[in-house]
């Protein structure tokens, strides 16, 4: 399958995920690029209010075109229990043009649910798999075992039960 990992990362925790997911499937990957910065406290702040707002930002311009690929994988962090306003950009510039869809995101504790549900409703498609990492567990190099669990689910077609190692 050629599969496509898109992903933002502001501290590099969701980028380790996605680079690990990418060479578990041996496919392209492509990071957002957000076109302001997010350093520091202000940044930090000004991340959590857009993500709590359910606000979009501007991007830069992505190279991989979606249509090129069977699947395409979109991770975020969880920004005030929602996804980041990069990826949400991302995703309603590109909603017409994804074919089938996985989901991940890291978080400091919760909201994938949510995060999860509003992806899904912006693609109008259910993903053929999700995985939530929590920034501890990834910090730790301890979530190679979900990432492999993943992986086999977007290579089954999503097939297996939703739960996977814990």
């Amino acid at each position: 399958m050629k599969a496509l990992v898109v992903y933002y990362s502001r501290t590099g925790t969701t980028k380790k995920v996605a680079e690990a997911i990418s060479k578990a499937l041996g496919c392209d990957s492509e990071q957002i690029l957000d076109v302001k910065s997010r350093k520091g406290v202000a940044g930090y702040m000004r991340s959590g209010k857009e993500g709590m707002k359910r606000l979009t930002t501007d991007i830069q311009d992505t190279k991989k075109e979606p249509k090129d690929y069977e699947m395409v994988i979109i991770g975020t962090p969880i920004w005030g229990w929602n996804m980041s306003s990069p990826v949400r950009t991302y995703l309603e510039n590109m909603k017409d043009r994804l074919p089938q869809v996985a989901f991940f995101c890291t978080m400091g504790g919760q909201g994938d649910d949510k995060a999860f549900r509003e992806m899904e409703d912006i693609c109008h498609t259910v993903p053929k798999a999700k995985l939530a990492l929590t920034t501890q567990v990834v910090n730790k190099n301890m979530f190679m075992d979900r990432v492999d669990y993943f992986v086999g689910k977007i290579k089954d077609g999503g097939k297996e039960a939703e739960e996977g190692p814990e």
